[in-house]
């Protein structure tokens, strides 16, 4: 009876836990949404990432004070690393991805973003000179070609632009991949929701900084709909997303959560066509299951 119990209690957990993570994707997939419907106002990249890290940065002092006080002083050399990681992961990772969405649509921009795990392996491979199986082999292969498709639908419609949002949005990506190597061994020493919370800190700095330093203080007044589109952006797509996320490595792991997360490119492409207007294809879908079907497979080997 116990160890029935036990069995229902240990199911009980994973299934909160999953359903933690997919909220949590599907929430931090919408911030492709909010910004597209943020730029038919007259705001840049430059404003849009400055407002949205003004309206989430209270909360992630709040947790970074809350876990100084119950955590011990970090090493000179960690809190290096966590200010870099800050500026890479979260600040240029962002702003690179904020200005892709100004000539993309969500559906592309979030296919990108997700091969983050395979630039992971490849800079495994080249830098880190990581041996690569032929499975893995076929999922990237798979996962690209899958890219390839989108592109080439998406391309025949934007033109030029569309190679110009691809390519700062595979920037992002690869940015973004750096940070996660380079958390690897950090977030074991500091802990993942201290980790989290300070690298956010030193990104809503630097900005917080960028936006006074090129923007005139006028630009603060803005129509009252992108204000609020910003707080939106600022804690559903950014704040509790990324909390949740590590609710949820906390309770089913990360390739789980990873596995999970794997439903942030299918739910940006409807959301587009039903907030955005933006089509859905045969062709989209088609890429959009090659790429998925990629990082599924990836997702079953140790990176």
């Amino acid at each position: 009876m116990t160890s029935l119990s036990s069995q229902r209690s240990t199911r009980q957990t994973f299934l909160i836990g999953l359903a933690i993570a997919v909220t949590g994707a599907i929430l931090f997939s919408t911030k492709g949404i909010v910004a597209k419907l943020i730029y038919r106002y007259p705001v840049d990249a430059v404003t849009l990432i400055g407002f949205r890290m003004m309206f989430s940065a209270p909360f992630f002092v709040a947790v970074a004070v809350w876990q100084a006080k119950i955590s011990k002083p970090l090493a000179a050399g960690d809190r290096l690393r966590i200010v870099f990681m800050g500026l890479l992961g979260y600040y240029l990772s962002s702003f690179l991805d904020f200005i892709g969405l100004q000539y993309i649509t969500t559906g592309l921009e979030r296919l990108l973003m997700f091969l983050t795990p395979t630039f992971v392996l490849l800079i495994s491979i080249f830098y880190f000179k990581k041996k690569i199986s032929r499975p893995e082999w076929l999922a990237l292969g798979i996962s690209y070609l899958g890219i390839v498709f989108v592109f080439i639908h998406e391309a025949r419609i934007g033109g030029a632009n569309v190679l110009l949002g691809s390519l700062f949005v595979l920037g992002s990506a690869v940015t973004y991949a750096i940070y996660l190597l380079m958390s690897g061994a950090l977030v074991q020493r500091v802990g993942a929701i201290r980790l989290v919370a300070y690298a956010m800190c030193v990104s809503s700095v630097a900005c917080i900084m960028q936006f006074f330093l090129l923007r005139p203080v006028s630009t603060l007044v803005q129509p009252f709909p992108v204000y609020g589109l910003s707080i939106f952006n600022a804690i559903v797509s950014t704040v509790l997303p990324v909390f949740m996320t590590m609710i949820a490595v906390s309770r089913i792991g990360p390739a789980t959560t990873s596995q999970a997360a794997m439903i942030g490119p299918v739910s940006t492409l409807f959301m587009g066509a039903v907030l955005l207007d933006e089509p859905v294809t045969v062709i989209q879908l088609a890429g959009t299951a090659l790429v998925l079907c990629g990082i599924y497979l990836l997702s079953k080997k140790k990176i």
